[in-house]
């Protein structure tokens, strides 16, 4: 077991990484203030784990559990009323703790939930997938889906602490580490070269879950992104960069029909595009672009858009992206290899190239 922290002033939190953790109340009980708990969790992760992070919290006054659907196709208001319905039935008050056991979609919405509750209640962090592990659980970005726009309604909101078990990791399918895998390409792309050269040379060992490769990913990746989050809480500035990809891969997700594309397999596809783009404005040579292909298409992620989806599709679904400022449209590319920028004056043509050039029709 390690730890890192999350800088934050008196809003700091710590991000505990290891294996056998989840049957340990040593490590939950001093972030729950309260005498109630209501752990918040999905179909496919409750009949695997959810039991055992029960064993750890038998001695509060009340525990309720909830389990969702699966999948991003529920990350959405109605889904999230559930939650909302439970605690005012079991009458959770203002000191309750909320734990958001499962992936990305379960933790985006309870910790929605918890920003909302009672104007604020607080809440754990679980993650039991890779993706959720080295990205999405930490930071404080919170929030469900709408038709015209992912992660549209939410909030800023920070979590008591992070609790990642190594070894929920080691019941995830092919497809969704490989979907995790693309978020930890993202840190060597966006702000640590030497990670990036390590993933070039140990990417059968990631894709084979060897322990001690995940354990040094996920801390690697963890403490990239609580640099970048305790420098710009609210992405007003150097935080963006964390969004390489995504503008293209939010794009992909919209179109497709959220759930048809695993959000790390949109976000690898986004990724090509960008470093495209980056390639094409003239920031980076076609050298590194080969190279990114080449690691992504080692870990198995998507290197195209999805077949048949027009340059137009692109545009007006990155029209209504998070990152459309005054009117512009604002994305991450590089600078570099291991050095992200932000720009906001990329020329239409050549972004509709880039598209083209990466299976946009």
């Amino acid at each position: 077991m390690h730890s890192l922290n999350v800088e934050l002033g008196d809003r700091s939190y710590p991000i505990v990484i290891g294996s056998q953790l989840l049957g340990d109340p040593q490590y939950l009980l001093p972030y729950i203030r309260g005498r109630q708990v209501c752990v918040v969790t999905n179909e496919t992760v409750a009949p695997l784990y959810l039991e055992r992070l029960l064993e750890g919290l038998s001695d509060f006054d009340k525990v309720d559990t909830i389990e969702l659907p699966d999948g991003e196709t529920f990350k959405t208001l109605d889904t999230l009323n559930r939650i909302f319905d439970l605690l005012l039935e079991r009458r959770h008050n203002r000191t309750t703790t909320l734990i958001a056991l499962g992936g990305g979609v379960i933790g985006d919405m309870t910790g929605f939930a918890a920003a909302c509750y009672q104007r604020g209640v607080d809440f754990v962090q679980v993650p039991t997938t890779l993706l959720a592990q080295v990205d999405s659980s930490v930071g404080g970005k919170t929030g469900v889906n709408h038709p015209l726009g992912k992660n549209m309604i939410g909030a800023f909101y920070q979590p008591r602490m992070v609790l990642a078990d190594m070894d929920t990791l080691s019941t995830l399918p092919k497809r969704e580490l490989a979907a995790g895998i693309a978020e930890v390409i993202k840190y060597g792309l966006i702000c640590d070269a030497p990670f990036f050269e390590w993933l070039e040379g140990n990417m059968p060992r990631l894709l084979a879950c060897e322990p001690e490769a995940l354990a040094y990913a996920v801390d690697r990746c963890c403490r990239d992104k609580a640099a970048v989050v305790a420098e710009d809480e609210r992405e007003s500035g150097r935080r963006a960069i964390l969004n390489f990809g995504h503008t293209f891969g939010h794009a992909i997700e919209a179109v497709q029909g959220y759930g048809s594309w695993l959000h790390g397999e949109a976000v690898a596809a986004g990724m090509v595009m960008a470093a495209e783009l980056s390639s094409l404005r003239g920031d980076i040579d076609a050298g590194l672009v080969g190279r990114i292909r080449a690691l992504l298409a080692a870990a198995e992620l998507p290197l195209a858009a999805p077949e048949g989806m027009a340059v137009q599709q692109f545009l007006d679904a990155m029209a209504v992206d998070k990152k459309v400022l005054d009117g512009r449209l604002r994305l991450v590319l590089l600078r570099a290899l291991g050095t992200a920028q932000i720009v906001d004056d990329t020329p239409r043509e050549l972004l509709v190239e880039a598209l083209r050039n990466c299976g946009a029709v």
